[in-house]
């Protein structure tokens, strides 16, 4: 990994990683393309980790306030006090953690299936149409305006089931977990920010796990400075697209992904198939 590569990647990742074009299938089709080897899985994952860092800055202020009042509930109901209405920033937490259980079951039952697919990029190429299909859905139909207050535990339950399915390279995740709101009915800001946080567990979850995972394999952990660089690269363009992406959705503009997605995964196939 030279530097050229890591800044080319890091640039690609944080574009990738919020706006809904899947950031691992377009990591894995320039990995092929520079004919990288070696680290795939764990330059992807440590990528993930610098988007993970652009999320904390730009919704720094709801995430201290989430992570407070969780813990006011936590101690509230060990203090024996009844729990009449849930706060804003404690229900969020709440509907974070149930997301998450069914991404982290998806994520271990079908791990090694979902690595297999990283080694080839025709699959990612039907993933890159379906994303796009799913775009397109989401614009074109009409919903309802739910809020946090009318968001329900199922709403969670399925934003989480699709977040873990993206795990597959060229499914995007910000667009599955979107689109899963919106067909659930909830409104535009809350979907976008829920998204966003969302990602906050599971990606600082699989960063630590891999980390584990390596340290004790007989692989070197490499950490070097394209790395680095890679890592710094993706967390500030992943500030950028953060904002970009959310100017986009509130515009209804979503749907234009679509046009891009079918062309490049007819591409990918073609080029397979050829």
């Amino acid at each position: 990994m030279n530097l050229f590569e890591s800044i080319v990647l890091g640039i690609i990742q944080g574009i990738t990683e919020f706006l809904p074009i899947s950031s691992s299938g377009h990591l894995t089709l320039l990995q092929h393309l520079f004919g990288i080897k070696e680290g795939n899985l764990f330059f992807t994952v440590m990528l993930h980790f610098g988007t993970l860092i652009s999320i904390f800055v730009v919704y720094f202020n709801d995430i201290i306030k989430i992570i407070k009042e969780f813990f006011v509930l936590i101690f509230s109901i060990f203090k024996g006090r009844k729990i009449k209405n849930l706060s804003k920033y404690q229900k969020l937490a709440i509907l974070i953690i149930i997301s998450s259980i069914p991404t982290a079951i998806i994520g271990f039952l079908f791990e090694d299936f979902f690595e297999s697919l990283f080694s080839s990029i025709l699959p990612i190429g039907f993933a890159f149409i379906i994303t796009g299909f799913l775009l397109w859905v989401s614009e074109k139909k009409s919903f309802q305006n739910k809020n946090i207050n009318n968001m329900s535990i199922f709403d969670a339950f399925l934003i989480g089931t699709a977040q873990g399915i993206a795990i597959i390279p060229g499914i995007s995740r910000s667009g599955s977990t979107i689109v899963a709101g919106l067909l659930r009915g909830l409104n535009k800001p809350l979907v976008t920010e829920y998204s966003f946080l969302l990602a906050l567990p599971v990606t600082f979850g699989a960063t630590i796990l891999k980390i584990i995972e390596i340290s004790k394999s007989e692989t070197t952990l490499l950490i070097n400075f394209p790395l680095v660089l890679g890592v710094v690269i993706s967390t500030i363009v992943g500030i950028l697209s953060i904002k970009f992406l959310i100017n986009l959705i509130n515009k209804n503009k979503l749907h234009y992904f679509s046009y891009y997605l079918w062309i490049l995964g007819t591409l990918v196939i073609l080029s397979q198939l050829i």
